[in-house]
């Protein structure tokens, strides 16, 4: 898959779950990570996991402030002396039920979270560093912008936006700058746990690689696509769902 030695990645959401696994992926291959979370204190612990100050460090804050995205851009930078890949990875998912149900203040909030934050941490990353230098960019969508998603549709129509936000950006950034996405369908994490905990057999089911995912399902596919190896590859969106989709309808 190659090495991210003297590279630097920024990775958002990466206290915890997938955004951390990703982060080690690429400290595993040499990479040097800048980390973004809201809580402090979860961070400084992924960034001791991670090895520390050479290796990571973070900028806590909220994705949906321009003032933190170009912290931690910058943070990148000033620390490291490159940003080569940036991994969106934050999302928010505050409601469940029916999209007739769904309060139109919370619908914005998820848009403008998973989505417009989503561009707007490009947009600084591309004027303050990729524009001139080139680089990778990953996008963490989900099946559940592929398909019609009981329940979470409101989430469902914000990762459907970042598969297409990512198609666009890698016509308008290329060749100078990769965009891929990954597209995961239920992994084993504390944010997705409502949709396994207590029928998870019953999940399983549905996966004929017979199990859920982990978040270092996720964080090897983000190092090929972020990586040299995918370097005719951009405009993609990889589904990660242990073979869900290939079912198709049960008769």
């Amino acid at each position: 898959m190659g090495t991210f030695e003297g590279r630097t990645a920024l990775v958002t959401g990466a206290s915890r779950g997938i955004g951390l696994a990703i982060a080690t992926s690429l400290v595993d291959r040499g990479a040097r990570v800048v980390l973004t979370a809201r809580r402090p204190e979860a961070l400084a612990e992924a960034v001791e996991a991670l090895g520390g100050p050479d290796r990571a460090v973070a900028v806590a804050g909220n994705a949906g402030d321009p003032e933190h995205r170009a912290a931690a851009v910058r943070t990148a930078i000033e620390t490291f002396g490159s940003l080569d890949a940036l991994v969106g990875n934050v999302g928010i998912n505050p409601v469940f039920g029916p999209l007739m149900d769904v309060p139109l203040d919370a619908f914005r909030k998820i848009l403008d979270t998973n989505v417009v934050a989503s561009l707007g941490l490009v947009q600084e990353a591309w004027r303050a560093w990729m524009s001139e230098h080139g680089g990778s960019v990953l996008i963490v969508a989900s099946v559940a912008g592929l398909k019609s998603s009981e329940g979470i549709a409101a989430y469902g129509v914000s990762k459907a936006a970042l598969v297409n936000l990512t198609t666009q950006l890698a016509v308008e950034l290329g060749p100078r700058v990769r965009v891929n996405a990954v597209a995961p369908a239920v992994v084993r994490t504390r944010f997705a746990e409502a949709l396994f905990s207590g029928r998870e057999e019953e999940v399983i089911a549905q996966y004929p690689a017979g199990r859920l995912g982990v978040p270092e399902d996720v964080g090897e596919a983000a190092a090929y696509l972020l990586g040299d190896g995918a370097g005719w590859v951009t405009g993609q969106t990889l589904v990660l769902d242990g073979g869900a989709l290939s079912r198709g309808p049960i008769a």
